[in-house]
Parts: structure tokens; C-alpha cells; sequence
């Protein structure tokens, strides 16, 4: 059983930046996408960011593209989501997900994901 763990959550102004960390307990192999999801109060769970497999390309959802950079480091198992000029509505629990095998089509799909975290809370006041 795969276990993610996520860390670096916070409260902070708008305008500020975050970096969130992920770390796997498991070693990260080239089929593995990860993702990052987050989900405000009354809202359902959204795409962020991803890492296609092994790939190296990221997809981001419009909202927070140019703003947060996801990134991976296989040797040490982690993946970070930076978040730069971060806005109120940015705030959420934010979320790692880890896909086995999964295609391309789907990984904007929290249901692509096999793994999850248990969250991170970023608050963003304005």
C-alpha cells in the first residue's frame, strides 16, 4: 500500500507564495503520474496540476497556470507543487495523488488516481 503525505500548508496574504511537498512511501516509477487536487468548503475536489508519468511535461487547470509549478524528484520520492501570487480563491485542502499506468486523457479525473493524501490546508487572505 502506497502512502502519500503532504506538508507545507498555511495561512498567508494574497500576493504571498507556499510550497507544498509530497512525499511517497514508495519508489516512484516512470509510470506514475502524480497530481496535485484541491477542494474548498462546498466544492468539489479539482484538478491542479500534474506530471504525466515520467514524462517531464506538466498540465495545469487555467486558473492557476503561470502562478504554481509542480515538479518531482524521483531520487527522493517527492513531488512539490510551488505556488507563487497566490489569490483568496486559491484557498483550499490541497491534495496529492498518485495514478499507476494512467493515460492521458484522464488526469485531470480524480478518479484516474489510485493514491491520495490527506491534505494540506491553504488559506489565502486577501
Amino acid at each position: 500500500q502506497v502512502q502519500l503525505e503532504e506538508s507545507g500548508g498555511g495561512f498567508l496574504q494574497a500576493g504571498g507564495s507556499l510550497r507544498l511537498s509530497c512525499a511517497v512511501s514508495a519508489r516512484l516509477g516512470s509510470s506514475d503520474t502524480m497530481a496535485w487536487f484541491r477542494q474548498a468548503p462546498g466544492k468539489e475536489r479539482e484538478f491542479v496540476a500534474s506530471l504525466f508519468r515520467n514524462y517531464g511535461r506538466a498540465y495545469y487547470a487555467d486558473s492557476v497556470k503561470g502562478r504554481f509549478t509542480i515538479s518531482r524528484d524521483n531520487a527522493k520520492n517527492t513531488v512539490s507543487l510551488q505556488m507563487d501570487n497566490l489569490k483568496p480563491e486559491d484557498t483550499a485542502v490541497y491534495y496529492c495523488a498518485l495514478a499507476q499506468r494512467a493515460i492521458l486523457s484522464t488526469i485531470r479525473l480524480p478518479a484516474t488516481y489510485n493514491y491520495w493524501g490527506q491534505g494540506t490546508q491553504v488559506t489565502v487572505s486577501s
